[in-house]
């Protein structure tokens, strides 16, 4: 597979995410598309390391997301994680802007 259609350039506003479902070789991939406060676009797995539940409804805070259940905090560029009680690191994916559209490559990983 290739990058694939997450979402358009208007569905997240600077310093929010997104989540978004995209078709995997093995199944679904659940993605965090999220632009941070200085408009810069990443793809993160939508599901925290540790607690299993969805990054896109945490807080961004310049590159980061706060996992909103138990405050474990993510590195928006390599997905380590920066603040416990997380301690692995959650897949990112490459992001590419043609216009509108917002591309994630979901069959390549930055950290894996």
């Amino acid at each position: 597979m290739s990058a694939q259609l997450a979402c358009m350039v208007d569905d997240v506003e600077p310093g929010s995410a997104l989540r978004v479902e995209l078709e995997g070789e093995s199944g679904p991939v659940e993605v965090a598309v999220v632009r941070d406060s200085e408009g810069a676009w990443h793809a993160i797995s939508d599901i925290c390391s540790h607690g299993q539940v969805s990054l896109s409804d945490g807080e961004v805070d310049g590159c980061t997301i706060e996992c909103w259940l138990h405050g474990s905090t993510f590195d928006l560029r390599t997905g380590q994680p920066l603040a416990l009680p997380a301690t692995r690191p959650v897949p990112v994916y490459p992001v590419t802007v043609d216009g509108e559209r917002v591309l994630v490559d979901i069959d390549v990983t930055a950290n894996v």
